[in-house]
């Protein structure tokens, strides 16, 4: 029996070394930048969509970013004192936990913050998103779909006919209420009647300067101050 084409065999050590020198890259490729730039900047994201983000790197071509990969950028940053690549990153790390990125640059923190305080774009809400108003359609001809769509949005709930050619809303339609957790049919059907209801933004929670190894906490949560407090007071016991 001739031997398959698909019968190969991968081996396992080739890609592991791979992902642990891409790892490496990163690593070396962050310490390069706290070497380069002056300031660090911890930024979190709100309604993430990268096509926005993408406009955000194009606009601030003079500086860099790095979003994803949390752990690894903590182990270049350092974890802790004993770690850190410089004094008091490792502060900086606190910071690095769910949907947040890196900003290095040469910016103050004034154009930093004037700049992304005023970046806010909205967009169609996904799947998992909460609604931030209740929506009803009214009853009566939907002119905007073609025929063609009705069975799509019969499918998505909508109690939809056609009456002579033309797709109907055959009663009053609650699509959802303030506050609701949209779900993939939901998000959909808002989408589709042009609802907008998730902002993109980005916040800046902290920042770090190499020069004289400052660290600044700008908008962290609850979460963030107590991890910091309880990292001051350990530091200060191994002072003692």
């Amino acid at each position: 029996m001739p031997k398959s084409k698909r019968d190969k065999k991968v081996s396992l050590t080739k890609t592991a070394k791979k992902g642990l020198e891409a790892k490496q890259n990163l690593i070396e490729e962050l310490r390069k930048c706290v070497d380069t730039y002056r300031y660090v900047f911890i930024f979190s994201v709100e309604n993430m969509r990268n096509n926005k983000l993408k406009d955000i790197r194009a606009a601030w071509k003079h500086s860099r970013f790095f979003f994803g990969k949390n752990k690894v950028m903590m182990i270049a940053l350092g974890k802790g004192p004993t770690d850190e690549y410089k004094d008091n990153l490792h502060r900086v790390s606190k910071f690095l936990r769910g949907e947040v990125g890196v900003l290095f640059t040469n910016k103050t923190k004034e154009e930093v913050q004037e700049y992304f305080n005023s970046f806010k774009e909205v967009d169609y809400a996904r799947s998992g998103n909460v609604a931030q108003m209740a929506v009803t359609l009214d009853e009566g001809p939907l002119e905007q779909f073609t025929h063609s769509m009705e069975p799509q949005l019969r499918q998505l709930g909508l109690p939809t006919a056609l009456k002579k050619g033309v797709v109907t809303l055959i009663k009053d339609y609650e699509v959802c209420k303030e506050g609701d957790t949209l779900t993939p049919e939901q998000a959909r059907i808002l989408k589709l009647f042009g609802f907008e209801m998730a902002e993109f933004k980005l916040s800046i929670k902290c920042m770090w300067n190499s020069e004289s190894g400052d660290f600044e906490m700008l908008d962290g949560d609850e979460g963030d101050q107590r991890d910091l407090e309880e990292d001051d007071e350990e530091e200060d016991e191994g002072i003692e």
